[in-house]
C-alpha cells in the first residue's frame, strides 16, 4: 500500500489496485502511473481547439491523450475516456506508445505546420511522469509544448512540469467551494494556487464552462475575474489583466442532461462582465 501524492486526494491505494482517477497503480509498495505512453486519442489540432488564443495563432499542434481524470464532471465531453465506466476499459486495450516515437511523429507532422505537441484530452497531470518525459524530447528537438488540464494537482508535479511545458489552458470551472465539492469532486483551492504558480513561468489561458444554475452568476464571474486580474509575476508585479480567459457555453451531454444549454445571451454578457477586469476575453461553443 502507498499514498498518491499528486492531487488533493491523497489515495491511499493497496498494492496492484488503482487511486480514484483510475490512472495510478500501486505496484511494488511505490505508487506509478499505469497510463504511462497509453495513448487513447491522437489528432492534429488547430492550436485555438485548446482552446489557445494567444500562443502561436494561426498553427496546429499534435495533440495527445491517454485514459483517467480526477475530477468527475457530470458534463465531461470526454467521458469516453475520462471517467465513464468504458474509460476504464482503456487501461487494459490503449496502444502503448514510447516518448520518443511522439517526439518524432510531432517532428513528421512539422510538414503540416505542427509546433509540438499538446497533452489534453484526458487529464494529463494523472500521468505527468509521461508528459514531462515526451516534453523533454519536444523541447530537444526545437518544438513546443501545450497542456490542457484542470489544474488540480500538487505544486510538486507542476514543478516537475514547468521546465518543458510553453503554455497551458487551465480550466477554473467556477469561483464556490461549493460548486467544486458537489458537482465537480475538486477542490478550488488546489487550482487557484496551480494557476497562480502557472503564471509566473508559462503562458497561460482559463477556461470557465458556465453551466447554467451552477456558475453562471454576474456575481460570481464578476469575483473570478477579480482575483485572474491580481495574479502577479515572480517579482510581484500585477499582470493578470493580461491572462486571456475563455467563457465557453455548456451542452448538456453525459450524466447532465438535465437542464438547456447556456444561453449565447448569458455567454456574452458574462464575457462583458469579466470584460471590466481582463483584457483578453473569448466567447467559446456560441
Amino acid at each position: 500500500m502507498a499514498v498518491c501524492q499528486v492531487c488533493f486526494r491523497h489515495c491511499d491505494i493497496p498494492e496492484g489496485k488503482t487511486g480514484f482517477c483510475g490512472a495510478r497503480v500501486c505496484r511494488s509498495g511505490a505508487v506509478v502511473p499505469g497510463n504511462y505512453g497509453k495513448i487513447t486519442s491522437a489528432a492534429l489540432d488547430p492550436i485555438e481547439k485548446k482552446p489557445l488564443a494567444r500562443f502561436y495563432p494561426g498553427s496546429r499542434i499534435l495533440s495527445v491523450g491517454s485514459y483517467g481524470c480526477n475530477l468527475r464532471c457530470p458534463f465531461c465531453q470526454n467521458h469516453e475516456i475520462s471517467w465513464s465506466a468504458e474509460a476504464m476499459e482503456y487501461a487494459r486495450t490503449a496502444d502503448r506508445v514510447t516518448p520518443e516515437e511522439i517526439r518524432d511523429s510531432a517532428l513528421y507532422y512539422r510538414k503540416d505546420g505542427n509546433i509540438g505537441v499538446a497533452f489534453t484530452y484526458n487529464e494529463p497531470l494523472i500521468g505527468w511522469e509521461f508528459v514531462r518525459d515526451t516534453a523533454k524530447l519536444v523541447h530537444e528537438a526545437g518544438m513546443v509544448n501545450a497542456m490542457v488540464t484542470n489544474g488540480t494537482a500538487e505544486l510538486s508535479v507542476l514543478e516537475e512540469l514547468l521546465p518543458y511545458i510553453d503554455a497551458m489552458n487551465i480550466d477554473l470551472k467556477g469561483f464556490t467551494d461549493r460548486y467544486y465539492r458537489d458537482v465537480l469532486g475538486g477542490d478550488r483551492k488546489t487550482v487557484m494556487e496551480f494557476i497562480a504558480r502557472a503564471v509566473q513561468d508559462c503562458h497561460v489561458e482559463i477556461t470557465c464552462l458556465i453551466v447554467p444554475g451552477e456558475n453562471d452568476s454576474e456575481e460570481e464571474i464578476r469575483e473570478m475575474s477579480r482575483w485572474i486580474a491580481g495574479l502577479t509575476d515572480r517579482s510581484g508585479r500585477v499582470i493578470g489583466e493580461n491572462i486571456p480567459l475563455h467563457i465557453s457555453r455548456f451542452f448538456p451531454r453525459f450524466r447532465m442532461t438535465d437542464r438547456n444549454a447556456t444561453d449565447v445571451r448569458t455567454v456574452y454578457r458574462l464575457a462583458d462582465t469579466a470584460g471590466e477586469y481582463l483584457r483578453h476575453v473569448y466567447r467559446g461553443n456560441c
